[in-house]
């Protein structure tokens, strides 16, 4: 055989082989999470895939599926899938979580945050360090916080501007937390998938729902459906990105660096994008038709004080040392 010929089937063998390797190495990670694909949370979940897929010379690849579709629409149903290895991937928020893992309602409890600076003390701390081993334990690796945000409430009756105004308003809610928050204000609480929550309002199966600005009701256009918004910053949601334990124990320490540093890099982005939205949201609602209203610090006192009967139940759920750690924490970002 010739030098060229033998040169030239060991090169064709040497490029095929690493064709090989490389169509072998690479894996797709799938990554669910509940809402749209024009929402914070997804642009946060397509930044991790970008950086992840840089980093790692295309060997990771993340798919992202908005509207929990891989759960069959079931925004509950995410983190457990991925505690069990059926899922990869998950952008979820705190009170979704909460079926499985009651503890995690301690975030969204009533009235506990004032401004970010206290949210920031807790995700960014210990606090939400306690809470990720928690996770840890149902199988899921936290690997970064990111934010939903203070929720608003909205709804096509009337302005709220008293707990009174809230009494037999039909409302939307996430999770069981917010149901008994909904009972203690007088509402009727109706859970429900968020893909759903759409053409019930336009239908008027429900009368309003709360979310965050900045993260689901401009994005999701809540506004074309709703007529009044009172920003009375009455409930706290933080998101996470979290991988399944097993596929996390399946990479070697440099994988699990760059996926974990990765996911924080994503995540702080979202967390800037979404305060962004909703620094600038209040004025862009009122453009858009939207009658808002500001609570006076009085009337947020007349809030907290009637939802209290349910901070104090889900306080006593999540346990003294947790809430004790999240309080501390915020008395100090004080």
């Amino acid at each position: 055989m010739s030098f060229a010929r033998l040169y030239g089937t060991t090169l064709a063998a040497a490029l095929a082989t690493a064709f090989s390797f490389s169509a072998v190495s690479a894996e797709t990670l799938r990554l669910s999470h509940n809402t749209g694909d024009t929402t914070t949370w997804h642009q946060g979940a397509e930044k991790f895939g970008e950086l992840l897929a840089e980093r790692t010379g295309g060997a990771l690849d993340v798919r992202v599926f908005p509207n929990a579709q891989l759960s069959g629409g079931d925004q509950m149903r995410q983190a457990e899938m991925v505690g069990r290895g059926a899922l990869d991937l998950v952008v979820t928020s705190a009170i979704n979580v909460t079926p499985l893992v009651p503890e995690m309602a301690v975030f969204s409890l009533p009235y506990l945050y004032s401004n970010y600076e206290q949210v920031d003390a807790t995700t960014q701390g210990a606090p939400g360090e306690m809470l990720s081993e928690i996770l840890l334990e149902k199988g899921i690796v936290v690997l970064a916080w990111g934010e939903n945000g203070f929720r608003e409430v909205t709804n096509n009756t009337r302005p709220i501007r008293s707990p009174e105004d809230m009494r037999g308003l039909n409302m939307r809610v996430a999770g069981p937390m917010y149901i008994d928050v909904m009972n203690a204000l007088g509402a009727n609480p109706q859970q429900m998938q968020w893909g759903e929550t759409m053409s019930a309002l336009q239908q008027g199966v429900v009368d309003g729902q709360e979310n965050p600005i900045g993260a689901v009701i401009i994005p999701q256009q809540v506004y074309e459906v709703q007529k009044y918004l009172t920003a009375w910053h009455y409930s706290y949601d933080p998101i996470f990105l979290g991988i399944s334990q097993a596929k996390w124990d399946s990479y070697d320490a440099d994988m699990q660096t760059i996926l974990r540093e990765t996911a924080q890099e994503a995540m702080a982005y979202q967390r800037e994008i979404t305060r962004e939205g909703t620094a600038t949201g209040i004025e862009f609602l009122r453009e858009q038709g939207m009658e808002v209203y500001e609570p006076t610090d009085e009337e947020l006192a007349a809030f907290r004080e009637a939802t209290k009967p349910a901070f104090d139940q889900w306080a006593a759920r999540v346990g003294d040392e947790i809430v004790g750690a999240f309080q501390d924490a915020i008395a100090a970002a004080n």
